[in-house]
């Protein structure tokens, strides 16, 4: 384990792969941590160096008193690289890591050298969906609603044939803490990049689970057509985490990526 302090709070990272090799960074969806990575990362530790981290509220990272905003977490993520001493990174995010990703590639553009945009959008969900999420959470912490959110991360066919890795994850969800849970929920209510994204000037790549119950296929087109130049792909018999329910997919897509933009 690996822990550093970047914008003032303490992130929980880890370093992999090939030193001095282009940077490759990986960034988690809501309610999850880096472990998520942990079948797709590898894949890539022969050609890149790999950065792995726990966003605030997540994991063993700090989870300061809520709300959040997207801006803190990408000046979290910005933050981090420079005290890693990289300069620039390919940027993978999934769910809320997109939206990270996203809103680095507009503010410095400069250091993302390519997007993986995964599970995402410019906008995800409405401010009454963030709310109600966030009274739950406040109420009764992350527990009552876990099942309705494995619902949407996961296919029925993941959820009833995987059944012991279901509740390795399920056990993942519930002890984020309650409040940093809640206070990314209010980050991603607050956050519309639709104006944004015609400025994205990274190779971009986006891909959507056929059966993500979070962000649909046509949510993701929806992003992806507004990004200049993206490509778009949708992956059979996924949910909301293509890295836990089709990783040799999602790597092979990601590959496919970096190397059309020549990082490979």
């Amino acid at each position: 384990m690996a822990f550093i302090r970047a914008n003032g709070i303490v992130l929980h990272y880890r370093i992999t792969g090939k030193p001095g090799a282009p940077v490759l960074v990986f960034n988690n969806s809501l309610g999850s941590d880096f472990r998520i990575w942990q079948e797709v990362a590898p894949a890539f530790a022969d050609r890149f160096r790999i950065v792995l981290y726990d966003k605030r509220g997540h994991g063993l990272s700090d989870a300061p008193p809520a709300p959040y905003t997207l801006d803190e977490h990408t000046e979290d993520l910005l933050a981090l690289l420079d005290q890693l001493g990289i300069g620039s990174a390919a940027l993978l995010g999934l769910s809320v890591g997109g939206m990270i990703a996203q809103c680095a590639a507009v503010r410095a553009p400069e250091r993302v050298t390519a997007l993986v945009l995964c599970c995402t959008a410019a906008k995800i969900g409405t401010p009454q969906l963030w709310a109600e999420r966030i009274a739950a959470v406040e109420n009764g912490g992350i527990e009552p609603i876990a099942e309705n959110v494995l619902q949407r991360w996961f296919t029925p066919d993941f959820r009833e044939t995987r059944k012991d890795e279901l509740t390795g994850w399920r056990n993942m969800l519930v002890r984020i803490p309650a409040h940093g849970y809640a206070g990314t929920c209010a980050a991603i209510r607050d956050a519309d990049l639709t104006s944004d994204a015609e400025r994205i000037e990274a190779p971009t790549f986006c891909v959507a689970g056929d059966q993500d119950g979070s962000t649909p296929p046509d949510v993701v087109r929806g992003t992806s057509d507004l990004i200049p130049g993206a490509e778009f792909e949708v992956i059979d018999g996924c949910g909301h985490i293509p890295c836990v329910e089709k990783p040799a997919v999602l790597t092979h897509l990601i590959q496919k990526h970096l190397r059309e933009a020549g990082l490979v």
